[in-house]
Order: structure tokens, then sequence, then C-alpha cells
């Protein structure tokens, strides 16, 4: 699987056009039934967080209704010309109150999410269409912007306004964390006191993919 899976996020859920909608009435097919069993794979063998694996089910189920529209309900009947119209279907698709369509990132989440479905049928020896004859395009990368030396510090001494000392504390000792470590907010909040090993100042925090690694504390962010 592409490094990319790592980063089925929010983004593409702001984006999520039929994840409500999708949900099947009739009794599931057996391409939606085996969808369900690669989700539920992902989440109890894979351990993909709950939000990775919500995103599988939004992507998969789209990618199944849309089969299921083509009159393909069986692994076995998956081939390139239905990936095909499956990808012009969702490039070509526009939000009917804004008019926009999806990120080319996001599209590739769904590519992603299918050759992730694709390569789990095979493992279990469901005759379909081999993961690999799909290609992913090319995304341009996103430029990063970073902070001048003195933007940080202007940033960090904003917190000199609070007029609560506790606050004032509190806030200042985020920023130094976040810009001496590189943390990310969501690693930061899950951080508790008895975590910290105030003697090394290290802790270990769990990140994405469910991987530990270590922090050390700066001298500033310590004091």
């Amino acid at each position: 699987m592409p490094k990319q899976k790592a980063k089925i996020t929010k983004t593409a859920e702001k984006e999520d056009i039929t994840a409500k909608k999708v949900v099947p009435k009739r009794p599931e097919n057996e391409l939606e039934k085996l969808v369900r069993r690669f989700v539920e794979y992902t989440e109890i063998e894979r351990g993909r967080s709950r939000l990775t694996t919500r995103n599988y089910i939004h992507y998969l189920r789209r990618f199944a209704n849309f089969a299921a529209g083509q009159g393909v309900t069986k692994p076995e009947q998956i081939d390139l010309e239905l990936v095909r119209q499956y990808r012009l279907a969702i490039n070509r698709w526009q939000d009917q109150r804004t008019g926009k369509g999806l990120k080319q990132i996001t599209q590739n989440y769904h590519v992603i999410a299918l050759r992730g479905f694709l390569k789990y049928l095979a493992k279990y020896d469901y005759k379909t269409l081999a993961s690999e004859k799909i290609e992913l395009p090319k995304v341009t990368q996103r430029q990063v912007e970073f902070l001048e030396p003195d933007e940080v510090g202007r940033l960090i001494d904003a917190t000199d306004s609070e007029p609560e000392e506790i606050l004032r504390l509190r806030d200042r000792a985020i920023l130094e964390l976040l810009f001496s470590t590189g943390m990310r907010v969501s690693e930061l909040c899950s951080v508790r006191r008895d975590m910290i090993n105030t003697k090394r100042n290290e802790f270990t925090v769990r990140g994405k993919g469910e991987k530990l690694r270590m922090i050390f504390i700066s001298d500033s962010a310590a004091a």
C-alpha cells in the first residue's frame, strides 16, 4: 500500500458527498459483503484508526454502489474498464451547492482504498483485477511554508498578554512544545503529566499509524 494511505484524513471527509446516502436498503450483494469484511479486516487485523476505517467505508461503498449501477456485483467482474469509468465519474462529480469537484488527492484516496481492497481479495484467493494494474496519477506536492525564528518568538511572546498566569503559562508551554519538538496537536492533546519523565525531559507519544516515538523537551520548553 502506498504511503499516501496514511493521509486519509478529515480533508477527505469534508468532501464526503455520499457517505450518508450510499448505505444500501436492498440486501447486500457479494461485492458489498466483501467490502464490509475488508473494512473489518483493516480495523481488527491491520489496526487502522477509526478515522481511516470510516473513510475506507465511504470510499469503497461509493465504488460498490457505482459498480452495482454498472451491473457488477461480484469481484471477478471488476476490470480495468469499470475502474476507468469509476475514476471518470468521481473526477467529473461536482457539488450542487458550490460547483466544486473532488480534489485530485481525494480522488487518489478513493483509488488507494480500492487497490487495498483488491489486494485483500487476492490474498484470500478471490478472482479479481490485480491491484498493481491500477496506477495513481502524480499529485503536485504542496509548498511548505515555514515561520522565521523571529515570527515564532513573537507568537510565543504574545502569550504574555494573557492576564491569568495559569493560562499564560499553559499557552506558552503548549507553543514551546509544539515548535521545539515538531509534535502534532493531536499528539500533544493525548499527553498526560504522568507520561513525562521530568528528570530526562522526555516522553513517548503514539502518532499516525499507531506508531510510538520519543519526544525530547527542549530547555526552553522545560523552563
